[in-house]
């Protein structure tokens, strides 16, 4: 992940505390290639539900930090299906999926999050529509460039192995998107590693929203402003000038 971001990959060393999110880099669990779905993920039906539609996405986390992850700590994670729940939308059906991950270390609690997961089908056609536009005063801005390769290590080093990441005809062909997607978790840590930057305070606590997808090869703006002085808000958008990401942190104070 420091060699993703540019940074020096020796920064880091054992002890350190991780930067929040990071913990979405370990504690995965060992999936044999036999029960790896058509979509790259684990097969549904065996903690996940045996839900049929095509599409999965992450829309959104809410976290919580008691303390922090150290490198070479002994951490584990207990995942449990919270809440589903079946919706009709205007594409069609949804069913929605509540997931609750808490990691614990020597200490107790580390890190409690709720994690949304969203399961719909390919809309009859995909074109972009124009959502709620990033805003227009930020204290400040940022570019990121998703290319191919990136999009490749942080689904290596995240064990993510949904398809429509790294596979142009699976995720254009079988999932009807347009082009390769930006991880939405990619995005929330590319914000949260930029407010981190220009906030010298312990993370309390973060949260936030996927609206739409982002695509490989298309310029993401990331954009922050304090609304106090204990919450950031923080938001990315594509070219169109949409929101796609929007978010909070929470610092201690």
């Amino acid at each position: 992940m420091m060699a993703l971001l540019d940074r020096d990959p020796t920064a880091l060393r054992l002890g350190d505390a991780l930067p929040p999110c990071w913990h979405w880099l370990y504690l995965h669990s060992s999936i044999k290639r036999s029960e790896v779905g058509v979509d790259g993920h684990p097969r549904r039906g065996g903690w996940l539900p045996p839900i049929l539609l095509t599409r999965r996405l992450w829309a959104g986390s809410r976290l919580r930090f008691s303390a922090p992850l150290r490198l070479g700590q002994s951490a584990e994670r207990r995942s449990e299906v919270r809440a589903i729940e079946e919706k009709k939308g205007r594409s069609g059906d949804l069913v929605f999926v509540r997931v609750r991950h808490t990691i614990t270390g020597p200490s107790g609690l580390l890190v409690d999050e709720d994690q949304d997961l969203v399961f719909r089908d390919p809309p009859a056609e995909d074109a972009p529509r124009p959502g709620e536009p990033l805003p227009a005063e930020s204290d400040w801005e940022e570019r990121f460039e998703p290319d191919a390769p990136t999009l490749f290590r942080f689904s290596a080093i995240t064990m993510n192995g949904h398809r429509v990441h790294y596979d142009f005809p699976y995720a254009t062909g079988l999932e009807g998107y347009r082009g390769l997607l930006v991880h939405a978790p990619l995005t929330a840590l590319l914000l949260l590693d930029a407010a981190g930057r220009r906030i010298s305070a312990p993370v309390a606590s973060f949260q936030f929203q996927a609206r739409s997808p982002l695509f490989n090869g298309e310029p993401v703006t990331l954009l922050g402003r304090a609304t106090n002085a204990a919450e950031t808000a923080v938001w990315a958008g594509g070219p169109d000038g949409s929101i796609a990401v929007q978010g909070t942190v929470g610092w201690v104070r």
